[in-house]
């Protein structure tokens, strides 16, 4: 009996055919493919990584300045002009 929850626990973990996929699957493919996507590639390779570091990696400002070797300040201000950057461009995507 315990192999059988272990075989349909597993199969439902592996992604077999009929499963449906994960939201945080489908988030990051609309991220790499869909609107998003498409206003990240037109940012500068720098607020790039920063969102990336903080946004999606889930790091801090502090922790991301180290990843980035760069000052907190920079990652700051980087982060508020990508933000500022990407909402402009999700808005003129929209209407």
């Amino acid at each position: 009996m315990s192999r059988l929850r272990t075989r349909s626990s597993v199969a439902a973990v592996s992604g077999h055919a009929g499963a449906a996929p994960a939201a945080e699957d489908q988030v990051l493919l609309s991220v790499e493919y869909g609107d998003v996507g498409q206003a990240l590639a037109r940012l500068s390779p720098e607020m790039r990584a920063v969102i990336q570091a903080v946004v999606l990696d889930g790091l801090s400002a502090r922790e991301a300045a180290q990843l980035l070797h760069v000052p907190v300040s920079s990652v700051k201000t980087r982060l508020y002009r990508a933000r500022a950057h990407l909402r402009a461009a999700l808005a003129e995507g929209s209407s």
